[in-house]
């Protein structure tokens, strides 16, 4: 490995990837004050090696195991949310770029994409949604001789304006499905203005359109199959990503509670030390399952992580005071950003824990 390419990589021990989450932190406030596409973190993130992080060294990726991806995500989204959804949603693309048997399509496409100068998103979070109710699927795709027909919209795709290709799934009218990269400058390709979300708002999540929209065959992922998303091209649906970042983002605040407890050590302290714990042991956790040990069910540890996230923010909001409530203070974000983790990516089980956690029900456990 030549020596410049080692200056690239930022284990999760490593002051190169400390320098970067200062940097990320420092950004944080003005994304939330004015929410622009995060260009300036991306840039850095790629710069400092992250887009490598998550595919094999033989496709020019580092090769990071999955408990030191999930170590980097606990660090990345306790600096900024945001920037570590957005790569969540660009890493998705990749693995299954890298995951399909298009090797041309990744020879061509994996290169710009790791080294930031193109981006890429997903939008297939209707294949997996409850939307059999309907005539016909959101997003139709019809075969045609040389490829497909893409009709209708992808409801959920982060920053699909600023995506050079989307992954993106579609349902044939026989109810199989497919995954083909998009180029998002086909003709018939659109994306109206991004949603204005309760919190990460600069994630830019919103629709996007096909309005008959010719894709060559060159660009299938995988299928036509059923379930296209429990195939290969499918792995890594969420996962224990999504705990990652909670687990992350309960760190910041709590790293403030620490701090305030320093001036004010009657409640705060105690307060702040039970909650770094739990916030240790469910991180310790997500590492143990993500090595193979059975410690818990996945689902337990995103209700946890969940609930985590939430009581940490609202206790910085409590220890900030009215502060706290003035837009620009770190606490309000962050309870508004620990709403986030009870609508993305939640399965069933993990909003029934925390509906009965938030009823006063049950405990969260397995």
């Amino acid at each position: 490995m030549n020596e410049s390419r080692t200056n690239l990589i930022a284990a999760p021990d490593q002051p190169q990837l400390g320098a970067l989450c200062s940097e990320l932190a420092a950004k944080a406030a003005g994304l939330d004050s004015k929410p622009d596409w995060p260009a300036e973190q991306l840039a850095l993130c790629a710069r400092a090696g992250v887009f490598r992080w998550f595919v094999p060294e033989s496709v020019g990726g580092f090769g990071w195991s999955e408990v030191d991806v999930l170590r980097g995500y606990l660090r990345l989204s306790a600096a900024c949310l945001t920037t570590t959804f957005i790569l969540t949603q660009f890493t998705s693309a990749c693995r299954r770029i890298v995951d399909s048997a298009n090797a041309p399509l990744a020879d061509n496409w994996l290169p710009a994409l790791l080294d930031g100068s193109h981006f890429t998103t997903v939008g297939i979070s209707h294949l997996t949604t409850s939307r059999r109710h309907l005539a016909k699927p959101i997003l139709l795709a019809e075969e045609t001789a040389d490829g497909f027909l893409l009709d209708g919209h992808s409801p959920w795709v982060t920053g699909a304006a600023h995506a050079d290709a989307v992954v993106l799934g579609a349902t044939l009218a026989d109810g199989r499905q497919i995954l083909a990269l998009l180029p998002t400058d086909l003709p018939g390709v659109s994306v109206p203005p991004a949603l204005e979300l309760v919190g990460l708002s600069a994630s830019c999540t919103g629709p996007l359109r096909c309005e008959r929209v010719r894709l060559a065959r060159e660009f299938l992922l995988a299928g036509p199959a059923e379930n296209v998303m429990h195939g290969k091209a499918g792995a890594n649906t969420g996962g224990l990503n999504t705990s990652a970042l909670a687990i992350g983002h309960a760190r910041a605040a709590i790293d403030f509670l620490i701090e305030q407890a320093k001036a004010r050590p009657e409640l705060l302290a105690a307060m702040s030390q039970s909650l770094a714990e739990e916030q240790t042991e469910l991180a310790a956790s997500l590492l143990r399952l993500a090595g193979g040990e059975a410690v818990c069910t996945s689902e337990s540890l995103r209700a946890r992580s969940n609930s985590l996230a939430l009581r940490a923010s609202q206790a910085a909001l409590v220890a900030a005071k009215g502060t706290g409530y003035v837009v620009g203070h770190p606490a309000g974000r962050w309870c508004r950003e620990a709403l986030f983790f009870l609508v993305w990516s939640c399965p069933q089980p993990v909003s029934a824990a925390n509906l009965c956690e938030l009823a006063g029900l049950e405990s969260l456990g397995d």
